[in-house]
């Protein structure tokens, strides 16, 4: 499944601190705090683990210059929202509030 960058929190690690460490270790873009926007958060069923619901603090970010993936990410998939929702593999999260959340945006 697709899905958004992320995980889960060190120990005494807050959700902030959390999503730069993350973006860092799997797409090699560094953020500060100040150039992140609070999304909201989710609870919804997870992607890959049956029976299973996350908790997710969502943030967002304008960046410049390429990707590539890092860490435990195989892949990475760049396309337009609305053909994201066309797509089975794409995560409950991404599909239910960020891709959605996404194309609200893009129309402002």
């Amino acid at each position: 499944m697709f899905m958004q960058p992320g995980g889960k929190p060190e120990p005494g690690e807050s959700a902030l601190q959390t999503i730069i460490r993350e973006i860092r270790e799997e797409l090699g873009l560094s953020f500060t705090a100040d150039e992140l926007r609070f999304d909201g958060e989710w609870i919804g069923p997870a992607a890959n683990e049956e029976d299973t619901s996350i908790h997710a603090s969502l943030y967002s970010a304008a960046f410049h210059g390429e990707l590539a993936p890092l860490a435990e990410l195989e892949e990475l998939l760049w396309i337009d929202p609305q053909a994201a929702l066309e797509r089975e593999d794409i995560a409950p999260l991404l599909r239910d509030h960020v891709l959605p959340l996404a194309i609200e945006r893009s129309k402002k």
